[in-house]
Formats: structure tokens, C-alpha cells, sequence
């Protein structure tokens, strides 16, 4: 009897099936059926089921006599399902890396409960890939399991069936079963959650769900869309059947049900037009056979509710067409203000560039107004500590303001403040570029701090990368290099670079990058604090893994299955992943405790002082970890693409900071036989580390300001003078072989 039985009915989706049935077969997770269920599928959907069927003795092929439809069809294969729980695939949509581990593992956790219920993400034919909106709903916080009634905001999810795993025995207790139908969904999806005496949660992205261009049935034109009202029947009939389940849910149901029709009559496409009047008098006919006198409506849905009582084509339309006009009405309005601010924002900056400038303001930001950290933001703490006479402001979206230091002025961006301090603050540091309305005044001191040594090509380089320059327009960037006055450099190699790719008159300035003068500072103390906030063992081997964007994709994909890693490494090693800024999604979800997702901590420099290796791809953070003189592992498992879409300044592979993997087996490898901290890996690292890190030595920010601010003499450091210099090592079991 196998654990899972995943059940992937079949219906002209050739283009689709194999991609489908893979994603299930390649699970790391091995203890599974596929009842892969062939409905009389016209094009090569039954050959290809029983091709798997021929090469993987798990894979189960049914065939149909005749078209019976999705509802059917999935009966069909629960007749043949063995294991203890049933999962529902539709063969256009696929399992992501590492599902079936994660749902077993949480099943296990939680005490085999009825229904398991985990998200799901929709994938475009464009890369994109969006989380389901309710997410949230689906965490793993408080008591589990539970019953609907404990948590009926569940509701609110896409009901569909293929997002939730099935307790077998649970499932032919209550004899549920398909009916036929467009919905067949529906009159499944609710009865077995109400039904369900315990239910359990996982808060991860378990199913892509394929949004086709074509050939979504629920998306066609068909009077076969009347086949929901007899879908309410038979939920309302289930209802009749459980008394103890009917008092409760009832006004529930009869709310969702109103919902669900009026989705329908509004959504453009579904009904023919002359059917669209004899839908609407189903839906009252509907309202009066299910409605409960006195259950309360939501505000919100209150006029939707009110349309469909009364049943009439005319008047829900004119209704509809005022509700759309005052809400174009509003956005043109929202548009005019935003116009009129934005103008009156402009003359007030004009007003400011007349008055004098400040010398003793300065101003920061990075990342287009991300929170305080980085190059500029170790720079303001310089400019606090060795120049407190100067007044520093950080410029931050609201989001990121609890990242800003209290002893730091708090600017959110297109506010009369931010423009004021554009115009009169004498120092304005960035890591990236300010807003191109900016005038450089006499007087103010621009400081472009850079945020990281360039691998990846830069500037003027990128012309000859279209993937990368992404329409960049070229002419632009050059105006606003010119109001640069100086550039950092951490070595020699970025000074060449920044000096040639972002060519004008500024002062390079070969200080060493100050976000690194906290490795070299940081203290036993602090390493261990930061360890145990992070929930980091104190005996455990932390391994950070951050990788970079790639532009030659759009959708921006995990390729490792870090849960495989873990499980083959064993329980010493933790996994600590850093997803690029540019990331929509984090890499990963938490898996027992070792794999923790630290996305969204605002300091990259205390992760690394927490890890006692770095893992990472193409990513500048190798140069910045290599100043703790600790392992680093490359992951170059797209070189080559990665190198002819964005172009690099040298090869990796041939002057790396450590050990280079170019296979997921082959990286954990390098882990498992200790390679990754081995003589070899040790010399490699040296190698790099005098090259890349000779001025950063803990007194990069000091440097700055003295020079800058104080008007101070300052010798820059020596290169190859800081490189000796180690931090203590985060991990106790470690400390022998680093």
C-alpha cells in the first residue's frame, strides 16, 4: 500500500501530460501510485500514459471506453487508488520539486487528518508565476488539526480539489464521489470540508496551476455553465442528508452560492448573450429555493445579492454600468490629484534649490528606497559615529521605515521632506541611482557607494546584452553619472571596471566597501546572538545559499531541492536562503526547523556572519564573504547561459573563491565529503581573497567621512594589508576545521 495515490485524468492535453506526470514521478518522495486515467483522449494522450506506464512500474494507465468527462474520470481512478492518501492532479498542471515530501511530512505532523489542504501558484505562458492571493490562510500557526469551523476562512481559497490531499479511508466512509458536470468541484470541495472532523494545513506552494491562453473549459463560451445550478442542488442535498452540518452552513453555502453566480454572469465570455437573461432567473429562482430569512449578508456583497433577487437582465445591467462609470470616474480623479500633487511637489522643489544648502545635512538610500543597509547604510552609521555634528536622513518606503536606526530621519520617497532634502543636503549617498529629476547643485557632495564587486557586466558594457540592459537607456545613465563626485572601490578590479563602464569626471576612492567593516568587527558575542535569533543550533553547521538574478529568464526559479540536500547531509546542517531583491517568491519554505528562509532580514552582513559557508551562484556576496576568510561553494550549474545572456569579467570556474559544483549532486557531494572546507578549497579562497578583498580591512566607513567629511589626510590601506584578518567562527564544532 503506497502512501500517495495521485490520480491525473486525461483529456487532449498531449502538450501538457508528460511535463504533469514527471513532476509526480521525479518527486524525491518515492512511496507513490500514478493512476494516470486516460478519458477517451482523441489526440496521443493515451499513448503517452502508456508509455510511463511501460518505463515506471508505479504508473498505473487506465483507458476509457468513452468520453465521460473530468468528474468521471476521476472516479474512475479512485476505483483503483491504494494508498492512504488521494491526491488529484489535473494533467495540464504540475507537482513543484519537493511537494510530496513536504505534504507527507506535515500529514505526519499533524496525526493523518481528513483533508490536507496546501496552495498553489498560477504560471503563465509569459514565466510568471503568481502565489494564490489567500496564502495566508494556509499557515501553520495555532492548534492542528481542526475543523471548518475553527478556520471557515478557508473558503475564500479557489475550491477546488486539487489542492488538498484525501484520506482514503475518510473519503470511502462518506462515499464521496464525482458528479458530471462543468463544477464537479463544487459539490465535492465543500461536502468534504464540512464533513472533515480533522483538517490540517501546509503553508507552501505545492502546484503550479498552468493558466492556458486556450482551452480552459471554464473559460469558453457555453450555455453548459448553467450545469452550477444543479452543482447547489446537490451541495444543498448533502446538507439535507447531515443535519447536525446543516444549521451551520447553510447561510454559508446559500452566501457562496450567490457569489459563485454572479462571478458568472459577470464574467466576460462565459454565458452567450441570450442566454445570459435566462441565467440570471435560474439564479433568483436559486436565491428564493436556498434563501434563509434573517442570515446576514456582508456589507460588501449586499448589492450583488440584491441583483440576483431580483432577477432582472435590464436592471442588473444598468446597475452594473453606473458601478463601472463611477469607478472610472474615480480613477480618472485619483489621476488628476496624483498630477496635481506631483506638479505642486516640482514647484516646491524648485523653491528649495534657491535657499542654501545645508552643510551639514547628508542623505541616504539604496536599493530604490529599500531599507537602511548596505554600503550606504554602514556609511551613515560612519557619519553618526565619527562626524555627529552632520544631521542623516534615510530615504525609505513606509514598508522599510523599522529597518531605519531611531537616531536617523525617516524620508519616504515623492514627500515635500524627500524633495527638501534632495535640494539642500549637502551629502547624497545611494548605492544605486537617485531620481533622475535630481539637480546637482554647487555645493553638494554625491557619493555612489557601488553595491558589490562586478562579475556580471556593468554599464556601457551591457550594450552589447540586450537581455540584461533590459531597454536601458544609455544616454540617461551617463547624465546621471555625471553628477557623481565619488565612487567606491573595494579593489583594484572595480575601480578598472566603474572607471571604464560608467566613464566621467568623479574621484575613485580605493577605501574598501564599509558594509564590510562589520565582518571584520563583529565580535564571538555578536556572531552567537545573531545565531540564536536566526533559531540557528548552537552545534549546527549553517550554510548561507544566495544566489543571483538571472536575466535570461523571467520567472525567477529555484533549481536546487535544497530538502534533498538536507536529508542527505543530515540533521548538523541548517540551510539559510537569501532570495535576490529582484525575487517575487522566497526560495523555500521551512522544512522541520533546518531550512529557514531569511529573505527578508534587512542586514546581508549578519547572515553572513552567522553562516559557517556561503553557497551562491554568480552572486557579488562571494567577494564580501570572502573577507571572513570561511568557505565558499560555487553552484554553476548555468555558466554558459548565464555568460553569453549577461556577459562576466572573468571565469569563475577557472578563479573561484572555493570549491565549484556543476550539478546538484555534484555540490552535495563537496558537502558530504568535507571538500567544501578541504586544503584545496582553503587555497582557493586565499587566492581570491588577495585579489578581491586587499582594502577591506574594518575602516572603510572611517576613511570616508574623515576624507569627505572631517577634511582629513587619509592614506589608503595597503592592498593585501587587511586580508589576515578573521572573524571568529560562528559554530562551535567548527572552529577546528576552518
Amino acid at each position: 500500500m503506497p502512501r500517495f495515490s495521485v490520480i491525473v485524468p486525461a483529456y487532449r492535453v498531449q502538450a501538457y501530460l508528460h511535463e504533469s506526470l514527471a513532476s509526480v514521478l521525479e518527486q524525491s518522495f518515492t512511496d507513490l501510485e500514478v493512476i494516470a486515467v486516460d478519458d477517451c483522449s482523441p489526440d496521443a494522450c493515451g499513448a503517452i500514459i502508456d508509455e510511463f506506464a511501460a518505463r515506471d512500474a508505479r504508473v498505473r494507465a487506465v483507458h476509457l471506453d468513452e468520453n465521460v468527462g473530468l468528474g468521471r474520470a476521476r472516479n474512475a481512478g479512485l476505483r483503483h487508488a491504494t494508498g492512504d492518501y488521494v491526491l488529484f492532479l489535473d494533467s495540464d498542471d504540475s507537482l513543484t520539486p519537493g511537494a510530496l515530501q513536504a505534504i507527507a511530512d506535515r500529514i505526519k505532523e499533524t496525526g493523518s487528518p481528513d483533508v490536507l489542504h496546501y496552495d498553489y501558484a498560477r504560471t503563465f505562458w509569459d514565466g510568471r508565476t503568481v502565489r494564490n492571493q489567500y496564502s495566508s490562510l494556509l499557515t501553520q500557526e495555532g492548534p492542528a488539526p481542526f475543523r471548518l469551523a475553527d478556520r471557515p476562512g478557508l473558503l475564500r481559497i479557489l475550491m477546488v480539489v486539487w489542492n488538498k490531499a484525501y484520506n482514503r479511508e475518510f473519503i470511502e466512509r462518506e462515499g464521496f464521489s464525482f458528479p458530471p458536470g462543468y463544477y464537479e468541484d463544487t459539490p465535492w470541495t465543500y461536502p468534504v470540508l464540512m464533513a472533515s472532523e480533522t483538517i490540517a494545513t501546509l503553508d507552501r506552494v505545492c502546484v503550479h496551476y498552468r493558466q492556458r491562453r486556450q482551452g480552459n473549459i471554464l473559460g469558453t463560451t457555453s450555455p453548459k455553465h448553467f450545469d452550477i445550478f444543479d452543482q447547489y442542488d446537490r451541495v444543498f442535498d448533502f446538507l439535507d442528508q447531515h443535519p447536525d452540518l446543516d444549521e451551520q452552513w447553510r447561510p454559508v453555502m446559500f452566501r457562496r452560492m450567490v457569489d459563485h453566480l454572479s462571478t458568472i454572469f459577470t464574467k466576460r465570455g462565459r454565458l452567450p448573450r441570450r442566454s445570459r437573461a435566462a441565467f440570471l432567473r435560474n439564479s433568483r429562482a436559486h436565491y428564493a429555493r436556498y434563501r434563509i430569512q434573517g442570515a446576514p449578508v456582508p456589507r460588501r456583497t449586499r448589492l450583488r445579492h440584491a441583483l440576483v433577487r431580483l432577477g432582472s437582465h435590464r436592471t442588473y445591467r444598468a446597475l452594473w454600468t453606473a458601478l463601472h462609470v463611477k469607478r472610472r470616474a474615480g480613477r480618472y480623479a485619483a489621476t488628476a490629484r496624483r498630477t496635481l500633487r506631483a506638479a505642486a511637489l516640482q514647484v516646491h522643489y524648485r523653491i528649495q534649490l534657491r535657499l542654501p544648502v545645508r552643510e551639514n545635512d547628508a542623505v541616504f538610500t539604496s536599493y530604490w528606497g529599500r531599507g537602511h543597509g548596505c554600503n550606504p547604510g554602514a556609511l551613515e552609521e560612519a557619519f553618526r559615529e565619527h562626524a555627529p555634528h552632520v544631521r542623516t536622513a534615510w530615504i525609505a518606503a513606509p514598508e522599510h521605515h523599522h529597518t531605519i536606526p531611531t537616531a536617523t530621519r525617516r524620508l519616504t520617497p515623492g514627500t515635500a521632506a524627500y524633495w527638501t532634502a534632495l535640494a539642500r543636503s549637502k551629502y547624497l549617498v545611494n548605492n544605486v541611482n537617485f531620481d533622475r529629476r535630481l539637480v546637482k547643485r554647487p555645493g553638494q557632495v554625491m557619493i555612489q557607494t557601488q553595491h558589490g564587486t562586478p562579475l556580471k557586466k556593468m554599464g556601457l558594457d551591457l550594450q552589447d546584452h540586450p537581455a540584461a540592459a533590459r531597454g536601458t537607456d544609455f544616454g540617461q545613465l551617463l547624465r546621471n553619472v555625471d553628477k557623481w563626485d565619488y565612487v567606491l572601490s573595494a579593489n583594484r578590479h572595480s575601480t578598472l571596471v566603474w572607471e571604464r563602464v560608467f566613464p566621467s569626471s568623479y574621484t575613485t576612492l580605493e577605501y574598501g566597501y564599509p558594509r564590510n567593516d562589520r565582518l571584520h568587527n563583529a565580535s564571538a558575542q555578536e556572531i552567537a546572538r545573531i545565531r540564536e535569533s536566526l533559531g540557528i543550533p548552537r552545534e549546527a553547521i549553517a550554510i548561507l545559499y544566495a544566489p543571483t538574478h538571472r536575466d535570461y529568464r523571467i520567472t525567477q526559479r529555484l533549481t536546487l531541492d535544497l530538502e534533498r540536500m538536507l536529508r542527505t547531509l543530515g540533521p548538523r546542517f541548517v540551510i539559510l536562503t537569501r532570495a535576490h531583491h529582484a525575487y517575487d517568491e522566497p526560495l523555500a519554505r521551512a522544512a522541520g526547523g533546518r531550512l529557514i528562509d531569511v529573505s527578508d532580514h534587512p542586514s546581508i552582513e549578519s547572515l553572513c556572519l552567522a553562516a559557517d559557508a556561503l553557497v551562491t551562484d554568480y552572486s557579488s556576496v562571494m567577494f564580501d564573504y570572502a573577507c571572513l576568510d570561511r568557505p565558499i561553494v560555487v553552484h554553476a550549474d548555468d555558466w554558459e547561459a548565464y555568460e553569453a545572456a549577461r556577459g562576466t569579467y572573468f571565469d569563475l570556474r577557472a578563479f573561484p573563491p572555493g570549491a565549484v559544483a556543476r550539478s546538484e549532486d555534484e555540490l552535495i557531494d563537496i558537502f558530504a565529503t568535507g571538500h567544501w572546507r578541504g586544503s584545496r578549497s582553503a587555497q582557493l579562497r586565499a587566492a581570491f581573497r588577495q585579489r578581491f578583498c586587499g582594502y577591506d580591512d574594518g575602516r572603510a566607513g572611517e576613511r570616508v567621512v574623515r576624507h569627505l567629511v572631517l577634511g582629513e589626510t587619509v592614506s589608503a590601506p595597503v592592498p593585501g594589508a587587511g586580508v589576515p584578518r578573521q572573524t571568529t567562527e560562528p559554530s562551535a564544532t567548527t572552529v577546528p576545521h576552518l
